[in-house]
């Protein structure tokens, strides 16, 4: 059985809209199969209207790979793919010989 999904902005008890009043991120300690990890927005609102608070995800980012993946929280997903680029860091090379004693 699916779940649906409520738009957090939303107050469950009464219906009115708001803004959260604090955001914060969660980060997936494992990536998902593609090597993406997941990063999940989320926010506690508190209803203007009745006094209610809850907690809801605000939205998720999936990032890595070869793709990024945006998810908000009312559902609507929108995927981003890029072209590989080479990432290299500076060679250093030393010769043990130009090392000196000291």
């Amino acid at each position: 059985m699916a779940r649906k999904k409520r738009d957090p902005y939303v107050c469950p008890k009464c219906g009115t809209r708001t803004e959260p009043v604090k955001t914060w991120q969660l980060v997936s300690p494992f990536p998902d199969s593609k090597g993406r990890v997941t990063i999940t927005v989320m926010g506690s609102f508190v209803c203007p209207n009745c006094g209610y608070r809850w907690r809801a995800v605000v939205s998720k980012i999936k990032v890595g790979g070869s793709e990024v993946e945006l998810e908000s929280g009312k559902g609507a997903k929108a995927s981003i793919t890029g072209e590989k680029e080479e990432r290299r860091g500076e060679v250093i090379e030393i010769d043990i010989d130009d090392i000196d004693e000291e």
